[in-house]
């Protein structure tokens, strides 16, 4: 298994898309910072912006509309990168197994998800210091990357749609639109009292203590467990009997 997550690491390595993502990850602390610093002072030079907000709003966009697709973007690169580029079948003549292979793209799946969310997690403190903004304090930091790194965590185990329906057509594009398509229910039930059905929006609820009390908490977990456990099910069992040409 060690080997397996090294060989992807190597190959990630040589490609451009950790950068690519890795610049993706920068773009909700950047406009949330930024756009919040012109706002203040620009409009109101006496209001006080804390810490806390900065990090809600960056943890907000990630989570729920920069990340879903960013994230996606990973994630149907990660899966289907053997089958663009016809290599899978010369990966399978060595003594590996089908679901090493899988598990060992999910783990790198998870450090790279992770790292990316901890960089919008350290822009944001670092543009925030630099803005000069107010309220940081060791509880607050803690409090925040916990936040983050659970946050990141929901949406590792919510990828398991994308890593099945990239597994079924081989292809990252009906991948990516799914990922769009998720951003946008997420924008449109964000508000609604029914988010906490949705499985993103009732993450980022989880994560910040703000699940609504019309539906019991059990409700929102089991939103996020039924696709994530079954499509995790579906992607092992297609992906150990396909055929691979």
């Amino acid at each position: 298994m060690v080997d397996l997550v090294y060989t992807e690491i190597l190959k990630l390595k040589r490609s451009k898309m950790f950068l690519l993502t890795f610049i993706g990850a920068l773009v909700a602390p950047f406009l949330v910072v930024v756009s919040t610093y012109i706002h203040v002072h620009s409009n109101e030079p006496t209001e006080q912006i804390l810490f806390a907000e900065l990090f809600f709003d960056t943890n907000l966009y990630t989570t729920l509309l920069i990340g879903v697709p960013l994230y996606g973007v990973a994630t149907a690169y990660l899966f289907s990168r053997e089958y663009a580029e016809d290599t899978l079948k010369n990966l399978l003549t060595i003594p590996v197994s089908r679901t090493g292979i899988l598990v060992s793209k999910m783990l790198l799946l998870f450090v790279w998800i992770i790292a990316l969310t901890m960089e919008a997690w350290g822009l944001t403190l670092l543009l925030g210091m630099l803005g000069q903004f107010d309220g940081l304090t060791l509880s607050l930091l803690l409090q925040s990357f916990t936040q983050f790194i659970v946050a990141g965590s929901f949406l590792f185990v919510l990828s398991t749609p994308v890593i099945l329906i990239t597994l079924l057509l081989k292809n990252y594009v009906p991948a990516i639109i799914l990922t769009i398509v998720i951003t946008l229910i997420n924008v449109m039930g964000g508000n609604s009292e029914y988010k906490g059905l949705i499985p993103w929006t009732a993450a980022f609820d989880i994560v910040n203590g703000m699940l609504l009390p019309e539906y019991p908490a059990i409700f929102s977990y089991i939103s996020i467990a039924l696709p994530s456990i079954g499509c995790f099910i579906a992607a092992l069992l297609y992906f150990r009997k396909a055929d691979i040409h």
